[in-house]
């Protein structure tokens, strides 16, 4: 890894043909007015009569393509400029637009550590990319620098790093992480889907320290809205300008958006939540500590847990199966072998989770 020059230019790590791309200009973008509620609408082949339902009929017109409004509720929540944010459909639409804005197909590649989030990897073979695998240390689950030094080349163009990671539940050295980010050339993706749930701060506060870096974080998780699909991106204005031009015109629904905007006014049950799920965590910690064919239950920053068996977990997922409950068997996994990963539910579900375990006939 180099050390970055301080004039980072990041039309270099442009792909030509994205460089060149005239995008597509949707009908309401057009107009610098954006209040068009006194306004005869007939620009964009909408339905002017509107839709079959009895309620909020305004869902005949095309949604709000940049999402302003929302993305002014969620800066004023994580103190950044909305000039900083991108929202995609989940954050797997922003990790295919990195992919599509900075990687050649079958010339350029990608850098993951695994056992880590899977759409990194299925993402950059769907786009052609290489993807080169650097497992994280066994048994404490961190970046090996050392290794990934003999991996970097011009051909580097984005890494991958989630932290809190998914599936082991854990922090990632924040040092490390910054060493990444400042000699490392490309782009560097963090993603911190699980960061509410963390005693760490998210890097997001530091944004504009860094021209290279594109934070992910989602309302999936500790919002409890991944019914509605909604990633957040968040990198420097100049990253953003284009990601708003290579992305689909209206990759926001009206009704998500709105969706979305009402349960971001509500903050104070969405700390009451993080407190319940991380108080379920230590519950479940703790009780399944003791169960004796649990082998190690790896520590957590996230709301799930990451479980080491003595004996196949295979089985033990099957039979949980059998009892109507779903968890993820993680044991075909690189550095997981006989894990599950187990999400963190309501004090009845961990309750009834438990109780089946310690049932089981090993």
């Amino acid at each position: 890894m180099n050390n970055k020059s301080l004039n980072f230019d990041l039309c270099s790590l442009i792909r030509k043909n994205i460089l060149n791309i005239k995008p597509y200009s949707s009908a309401r973008s057009e107009h610098k007015n954006k209040n068009f509620k006194k306004t005869i609408l007939l620009d964009a082949n909408e339905n002017s009569f509107g839709s079959p339902l009895f309620f909020n009929n305004y869902y005949n017109r095309y949604p709000d393509p940049l999402q302003e409004k929302l993305k002014i509720r969620i800066s004023k929540i994580k103190n950044i400029s909305p000039d900083n944010i991108f929202l995609g459909n989940g954050s797997d639409e922003i990790i295919d637009l990195i992919y599509r804005i900075f990687a050649n197909p079958y010339k350029d590649h990608s850098i993951i550590f695994p056992p880590t989030y899977g759409m990194y990897e299925v993402s950059g073979k769907i786009h052609g990319v290489n993807v080169i695998k650097i497992p994280l240390i066994r048994g404490i689950y961190q970046l090996d620098l050392f290794e990934l030094k003999k991996y970097i080349n011009i051909f580097s163009k984005i890494i991958f790093i989630c932290s809190p990671n998914n599936p082991t539940g854990n922090d990632i050295k924040k040092e490390d992480i910054k060493k990444i980010i400042k000699k490392f050339s490309g782009i560097v993706v963090l993603d911190e889907a699980y960061i509410d749930f963390s005693s760490e701060k998210s890097f997001s506060m530091e944004i504009n320290k860094y021209p290279n870096l594109i934070i992910l974080q989602t309302l999936s998780k500790a919002w409890g809205l991944a019914g509605i699909r909604i990633g957040i991106g968040i990198a420097s204005r100049e990253i953003i300008y284009w990601m708003n031009k290579v992305k689909n015109p209206y990759n926001i629904s009206s009704l998500s958006q709105e969706i979305a905007f009402k349960a971001l006014e509500n903050k104070d049950l969405f700390f009451y939540h993080i407190k319940n799920i991380i108080t379920e965590r230590d519950y479940m910690i703790n009780i399944l500590n003791n169960i004796p064919f649990v082998n190690k239950i790896y520590p957590s920053s996230t709301n799930f847990i990451l479980v080491k068996f003595k004996c196949p977990s295979y089985k033990i997922y099957h039979y949980l199966i059998d009892k109507k409950i779903f968890v993820r068997d993680r044991s075909k996994i690189t550095l997981c072998s006989n894990c599950l990963r187990i999400t963190i539910g309501t004090h009845k579900e961990n309750k009834y989770l438990i109780n089946q375990i310690h049932k089981y006939n090993i």
